[in-house]
């Protein structure tokens, strides 16, 4: 099965989150469950943003699916690593 690539904002905030979250449900009701998360222009994400992709991936895994996560620097690596969401998510 492939993955979707999805694009993570450069600043993943509030502001942003929502969006994020409907296109992941509109992907996850029209039957695809598998994604990788493009971090390669992200710059910040707050809780809110950690939120939204903590409550995608139960969405995906109750479906069958997963969501990995890619090309992360290292300010937001940290912040998956501080929270230990490194240790639930496939980083690659």
């Amino acid at each position: 099965m492939s993955e979707l690539i999805i694009k993570v904002p450069e600043t993943f905030t509030v502001d942003k989150a929502v969006q994020f979250r409907d296109t992941i449900r509109d992907y996850i009701n029209s039957g695809k469950v598998n994604f990788l998360l493009d971090f390669s222009e992200c710059q910040f994400i707050d809780s809110t943003g950690l939120g939204v992709i903590v409550s995608s991936y139960k969405k995906c895994v109750e479906s069958g699916g997963d969501i990995k996560l890619s090309s992360l620097n290292p300010s937001v690596r940290k912040i998956f690593e501080l929270t230990r969401l490194n240790n639930v998510f496939e980083i690659l």
